[in-house]
């Protein structure tokens, strides 16, 4: 394979390994924040639906599941984004990876299939290039993420919830992107993903990565089961719309407020929302830096930026395949 498609054995790991130790939440809601891309103005509008969320009484636990470095290719820009990350809880992507300890010959470790174009793949590789210069400069923050652990699971309201960045076999994989469950490819109608939430026993699987967001909920084992994948963070997700997006797991009931108004869609699973939030940071106050540090024509501008403006093509009605209650 070549750089950029490749998957190093170092990211595998065994769906039945994930979920044997589940550590207790010890939260009222969980807010997963998947691609952050090295966004700022994401991390400030995320931390402030936090105070939010803790204004309300609830206890709040922000956890990271990797590719929260990406845009960030400058010296203060790079120590902001990671130290204020690596208070919270925190697991690898692909892109932290990579940072910590270069692969030979998978360059940004992305792993892309087959209907990426190869000018995505070229771009992305020059972009860890350039990030991974950047990381060299600051060996203490390197050590750190060389230390996180590539998944999580989580105790959290009577279920599992695993939190990892790819797919259940892979840091980098694919198979809980949007095209697994909207027919680009078989996963989902193959049962590879119902045989990954039994294997793993996880009740929740929250994952990123793929860059498009998904919410799926079926029975498996006879137990209602949710997938859910933010997409990005820091990028726009949708149509027409530039905010990210984050998931939000949160206990429901009587003695806990609904979910927020702005919330786009939901499923509940027991005593337990899951859903997709808006994080409407401050659009052209991020463009002005990222156009300082990608100008036009540079490799992330050529990439990103339309999305960072405008979305993407996908509609929020498309988003959603939950067939539970």
């Amino acid at each position: 394979m070549t750089e950029g498609r490749s998957c190093p054995l170092a990211y595998r790991y065994r769906p039945e390994d994930l979920c044997k130790e589940p550590e207790p939440a010890e939260a009222d809601v969980l807010y997963i924040v998947g691609g952050l891309y090295g966004n700022p103005l994401a991390l400030d509008e995320i931390e402030r639906m936090a105070r939010f969320e803790k204004q309300q009484g609830r206890r709040v636990r922000l956890v990271f599941n990797g590719d929260f470095n990406w845009f960030n290719a400058e010296d203060a820009l790079f120590r902001d984004i990671n130290t204020r990350v690596l208070q919270h809880t925190v697991s690898l992507g692909n892109v932290e990876y990579e940072l910590a300890n270069p692969s030979d010959g998978a360059g940004c470790g992305c792993a892309y299939p087959d209907f990426v174009d190869q000018g995505v793949v070229n771009r992305s590789n020059r972009i860890m290039d350039r990030l991974q210069a950047v990381a060299s400069r600051h060996s203490d923050l390197q050590e750190k993420l060389s230390d996180l652990p590539r998944y999580r699971c989580l105790f959290f309201g009577g279920l599992k919830v695993l939190v990892l960045h790819g797919d259940p076999e892979s840091l980098a994989g694919w198979g809980l992107a949007h095209e697994s469950f909207s027919g680009a490819n078989t996963a989902s109608d193959s049962g590879v993903v119902e045989q990954w939430l039994a294997t793993t026993g996880a009740d929740v699987i929250a994952c990123t990565h793929t860059c498009l967001p998904v919410l799926w909920g079926g029975q498996v084992d006879g137990r209602d089961r949710v997938v859910v994948n933010n997409g990005s963070a820091g990028m726009g997700n949708l149509k027409a719309d530039a905010r990210g997006l984050v998931t939000r797991i949160a206990l429901a009931g009587p003695e806990y407020p609904g979910t927020p108004d702005d919330t786009l869609i939901e499923a509940s699973l027991g005593a337990v929302s899951v859903s997709l939030q808006p994080v409407a940071f401050e659009s052209d106050a991020w463009l002005q830096q990222f156009d300082r540090i990608w100008p036009d024509g540079s490799d992330a501008a050529v990439s990103y930026r339309q999305r960072l403006v405008q979305g993407t093509a996908l509609e929020l009605g498309r988003v959603s395949f939950v067939s539970i209650s």
